[in-house]
């Protein structure tokens, strides 16, 4: 059965696609579902689209048209909790939406009539995603170039695992995370599309995971040089993340 990897940027999608020897695009909804193989594993690969509704429908789109057994996430966020800098990598274990509140009918942050907040990962995804993330980083310089790890300060990247919050804003000045870390005070980092699809995963019984490269510190320097830390840094990490995953598969 076919795995689906699920970027959130156009430069991580092209880096993953690079790398399988023989996808054959399929149009549904306005997206591009790449399907093919990597590491001999089916994939179907496929831009998520930025925003929670985006990511819900091509969540959706993967589990109804392609019948995939497992979905995983790859992209940049700013980071929130203390000592999660720039390089540094997320395997999420639980995702919740930030922006989420139909209080007083229901409890801050909770899905109404789930009963659910945070969302859980699957157990097995996220411990090989963390296990490969901290063999990719042992060696920056040998994957990244000494240039670009000096150029980002990516001397010691580490891998944290934990909380990820999403919404429907990029959060970019340091008022807007000292509110997140006050609110949310195990939170990790935030992105904008992850809770979405583990909301959607859940509903249908689907493993998830997700994981997210540190672009910034999601405070007033957020914007930084995004574009080219997302093609030098970001999308090569996805790639080496995922390839080394999907080597540790059966073959199927």
């Amino acid at each position: 059965m076919t795995i689906a990897v699920v970027a959130a940027m156009h430069e991580e999608l092209g880096a993953l696609l690079a790398q399988m020897p023989d996808e054959q695009r399929v149009q549904v909804a306005g997206r591009d579902f790449w399907v093919g193989h990597l590491h001999g594993q089916p994939v179907v690969a496929v831009l998520s689209r930025i925003g929670k509704v985006a990511a819900a429908l091509t969540a959706t789109v993967l589990l109804e048209r392609f019948k995939v057994r497992a979905i995983v996430f790859t992209g940049v966020a700013g980071g929130l909790a203390p000592g999660v800098r720039v390089g540094d990598v997320v395997v999420a274990t639980k995702l919740l939406q930030h922006d989420l509140d139909a209080s007083p009918i229901f409890p801050r942050y909770e899905v109404p009539l789930t009963g659910h907040a945070r969302f859980a990962v699957d157990t097995a995804i996220g411990d090989a995603l963390a296990a490969a993330a901290a063999e990719v980083l042992r060696d920056p310089v040998g994957l990244l170039g000494p240039q670009v790890v000096e150029d980002f300060g990516l001397a010691a990247p580490r891998v944290h695992r934990g909380l990820l919050v999403s919404g429907d804003r990029f959060v970019s000045t340091a008022a807007e995370s000292a509110v997140l870390r006050r609110d949310l005070p195990d939170a990790l980092a935030v992105e904008m599309e992850g809770a979405a699809v583990a909301q959607v995963c859940h509903d249908y019984g689907v493993p998830f995971a997700a994981v997210r490269t540190i672009s910034d510190r999601a405070d007033d320097e957020a914007h930084g040089d995004f574009t080219r830390f997302v093609s030098a840094v970001a999308s090569r990490y996805s790639l080496a993340l995922v390839d080394a995953w999907l080597a540790t598969l059966p073959a199927q």
